[in-house]
Order: structure tokens, then sequence, then C-alpha cells
């Protein structure tokens, strides 16, 4: 979910704690948490409901005056259901957003991210594509992933899928607009960087140095 406006800062504030949204099935589930432009949120709840039922407690909840303004403010397609969404901000360290900020990395953290960079050059159906993501988001941080899906010749949304994959291994940050290469990410290019410069090999010696 996103949120606009004041919206926003009162979901990374914890002052709303209910969204309303138009959706002809539900995009969240319970239980999970989500990343989102307000934060992390932990769904508590999702339910159907019909206009007419919702409540001044609930409106005040989502940050509206009460239950005639939720309704003035439905902008969504009447022809899906309303949905209630019940969460509240998760404020726990995440897990990937530490992983990211570790720059110290070994030999054995090197070979593992090299390794499952590797897997995803070789499972791609367009070609080896993680290097040249992370140097492409290393030179033009916070451009916009269509620009960046244009430049390889390739189509925006499944771009965006690749750089979550680099997201996960804790390489970049999303940003507003585009990315940037996280702590991490920088330490692993400067590392391939200086394997390059010692005679093109990435093997990795006990100390941590290409040979």
């Amino acid at each position: 979910m996103r949120f606009a406006g004041r919206d926003r800062i009162g979901v990374a504030n914890g002052e709303i704690t209910v969204a309303f949204r138009r959706w002809e099935r539900p995009r969240v589930v319970a239980g999970r948490v989500y990343r989102t432009n307000g934060g992390r949120l932990l769904v508590d709840a999702v339910d159907r409901i019909a206009p007419s039922k919702v409540t001044d407690r609930d409106a005040r909840a989502a940050g509206r005056a009460n239950a005639a303004a939720v309704r003035d403010d439905d902008r969504g397609d009447t022809a899906n259901p309303l949905y209630r969404v019940r969460f509240h901000l998760v404020t726990d360290p995440d897990d990937r957003e530490l992983l990211a900020a570790d720059d110290d990395l070994g030999p054995d953290d090197l070979a593992e991210i090299a390794r499952r960079l590797e897997r995803y050059d070789d499972a791609s159906s367009h070609g080896a594509w993680t290097e040249t993501t992370l140097r492409m988001i290393a030179a033009q941080p916070a451009r916009r992933a269509p620009d960046l899906a244009e430049q390889v010749g390739r189509e925006t949304k499944p771009f965006k899928i690749d750089v979550r994959k680099l997201k996960n291994l804790g390489l970049t940050y999303s940003l507003e607009v585009g990315y940037r290469l996280s702590p991490r990410g920088t330490a692993y290019l400067a590392w391939l960087d200086g394997s390059s410069a010692r005679g093109g090999t990435r093997t990795l010696t006990p100390e941590g140095t290409g040979t």
C-alpha cells in the first residue's frame, strides 16, 4: 500500500492505523509485514465492508473526521468492493536494512554474494544483468526505474523485479524515486573493481583479497 500527503505522515508516526481501499480482491494479508512509504506495517485485519457500515471510530483511525468524510473521499472504482485494512507500525529493526548497512564483508560474505548473483544471471532469460544493474544504480542514484530499464532495453516491471532481488541481498536501497547502492552494495562493487585491477579474477584468498 502507498499513502499520500498527510496520510503518509500519519502512518509514519503511528497516528493512522486504518486504511480503506477499493480492490477487486485483497492485496494484503493479515499477519504479514509490508514495507510502505509510511514505514513497515503489520496488517492486523482485512475486512470487506459496505460504505454504509464505516464507523466514525474507524474513520478517525484513518485520519478522517467521521464516516461521512471517508465516503466523500472514496475515489476508487466503485465496481470493486471496499476493504478496511487495520494495521500498526512496526518499529523493530528491519533485518534487510541491517544487512544493507553492513559493509564489513569477509571472504565468506563476498563468495556468497557472488554465488547468488551468478545464480540470478544463469537463470535469466535475457542474459547476465546483475553487475550491469548494480553499476547503473551506482552511477545514477535516484534515476527513475523506467529510465534505467530503457537504457538496457527492458520493460520496467521485470526490471524492477530484478532490482528487488538485489535489494533482498542488501545491495540496494529503494528511494521515493529510483534507487541507490547500499553500503554493502558499494563494498561489493569495490571488491569487484579491486579484483579486476589485480588481474581480472575474483578468487578469494583467506584474507578476503582477490588473486
